[in-house]
């Protein structure tokens, strides 16, 4: 049977009518499933309903308690990290380390190396300015003063492609956008303290990292506001070793750290290494280059990692991008580790461990990123097993302690929620995101996951406290 033209076009007419109706209709019933105070908290935001996804279960499993959107695949931001440590947890295990080394075609005459020397890196997540320092000085105590030949910084543990650390936020002198590295050391960072002059008239600026060549251009005034957000106002530009410092900085912040990671990898090394390895009393003749460790290189000195638990929980305590990308390159367990080989290997342990997390894309593994998703679902199946898992512990204590430490020490600092909640932050512009675990006021734990991803999403904070405290208070 044919329909007249006139008789479709009414139709059509009478459906684009109604559509609105019908979506208002949608979102009602997408509101009336959500807590009265987490509702609220959205409309006030102007965050729809259909920008939040949540699940609240219980950690001995049953029902979920609530389900909002639970399949659809959201931003993270750096609750993905969730992923990343737990699965480092389960495949490389708790007390697993990264060696850093020093080696060199021969051993020293009468505390001289007529040689090359090679810093061989195997992806240390902390490789920190202090454990740098041990390093150097067990080859002093070793007997070695002087090198004649070059140092050659061996990154082969990794293969990567090149990185731009102002590609996420325009921002490539913040150390957090600085890229994985086989040879990471101090972070990539620099650490100036600033100190405002309490009369007011100059602001006194101190290099705290050891690094050859450094030269402070020191151009900031002092600022009469109050100190809020000072990082802001203070301009940081690089001109070779040069850190030109322009702005304000207010004196109402009395004493400041800055960090910045100004320079490439290897200009980086070679400044803190000539450092250091003069104030320990070392003299060195040769330059600083890229290169590979030769098979007959002779061992020298050998620095071991903090163990993968303390790794852990130093990356979800305190949301590190740079150690949890290193860390996710770690799970592939071919050298040189490549970012799709360690995909591949935390895809391989999620079949096998029979997690099914369709809505999952890894990124970097850090959740620094626009590409990475997954659902809230997945995030509490996650939780869920590693609920179950042996290593239930060291996951749990890695976490933040609502209004305790890590990125919640000023979050909920009051209320039911003080003190029993271990949650993993997210944050990024236009994504808002907490997971973990919550202890109510019975007595009874639960699986917590709520994300928000909105234009909005940085005034979503309310509404995943609200949850959060909904849960807290049953």
């Amino acid at each position: 049977m044919t329909r007249s033209p006139r008789l479709l076009d009414f139709a059509r007419r009478s459906v684009l009518a109604l559509l609105p109706l019908f979506l208002a209709c949608v979102q009602a019933v997408g509101a009336a499933d959500l807590p009265s105070a987490v509702s609220n908290a959205l409309q006030q935001a102007n965050i729809p309903v259909r920008s939040i996804a949540i699940v609240v279960q219980a950690v001995d499993g049953g029902p979920p308690l609530l389900s909002h959107n639970a399949r659809q695949a959201m931003n993270p931001a750096s609750a993905m990290k969730l992923v990343t440590t737990y699965a480092a947890l389960e495949m490389l295990g708790p007390a697993h380390t990264w060696r850093t080394e020093i080696l060199a075609d021969a051993g020293p005459t009468n505390g001289r190396i007529n040689g090359n020397v090679y810093l061989r890196g195997g992806g240390d997540p902390k490789l920190t300015l202090e454990q740098f320092w041990l390093l150097l000085r067990q080859l002093r105590t070793h007997g070695v003063s002087e090198i004649s030949g070059d140092l050659v910084l061996d990154r082969s543990a990794f293969a990567l492609s090149p990185h731009d650390p102002g590609e996420f936020d325009n921002e490539p002198l913040r150390p957090y956008n600085a890229g994985p590295d086989a040879l990471l050391v101090n972070f990539k960072s620099l650490r100036l303290l600033l100190q405002a002059d309490p009369s007011g008239k100059a602001v006194k600026v101190i290099a705290e990292t050891p690094s050859d060549g450094l030269r402070i251009d020191n151009r900031l005034v002092v600022g009469r506001d109050a100190c809020g957000d000072w990082r802001e106002q203070v301009k940081p530009a690089v001109n070779g070793l040069t850190i030109e410092l322009s702005g304000t900085f207010p004196a109402a912040c009395g004493e400041r750290a800055l960090n910045l990671a100004p320079w490439t990898a290897d200009v980086q090394v070679e400044a803190l290494f000539r450092a250091l390895w003069r104030e320990l009393g070392g003299s060195f003749s040769g330059r600083v280059r890229e290169g590979r460790t030769p098979a007959g290189a002779r061992p020298l000195a050998l620095q071991e990692s903090p163990a993968l638990a303390e790794i852990v929980r130093d990356i979800n305590k305190y949301s590190n991008n740079v150690m949890a990308r290193q860390l996710f390159l770690s799970l592939d367990s071919e050298r040189p580790a490549t970012t799709d080989g360690a995909r591949r290997q935390v895809a391989a342990w999620l079949q096998a461990s029979g997690l099914q997390l369709p809505e999952l894309v890894l990124d970097n593994g850090s959740g620094l990123s626009r590409k990475a998703r997954i659902s809230a679902a997945g995030l509490a199946q996650l939780l869920s097993a590693a609920w179950q898992s042996p290593l239930m512990p060291e996951l749990i204590a890695s976490l933040p302690v609502a209004g305790v430490d890590g990125t919640l020490r000023k979050r909920l600092t009051n209320g039911p929620t003080a003190g029993r909640a271990h949650l993993k932050t997210g944050y990024l512009e236009g994504v808002r995101a907490i997971a973990g675990y919550l202890l109510d006021n019975s007595g009874k734990r639960w699986i917590v996951v709520g994300m928000i991803n909105d234009a909005n999403a940085r005034l979503g904070k309310p509404a995943l406290d609200a949850l959060l405290l909904w849960v807290a208070n049953r």
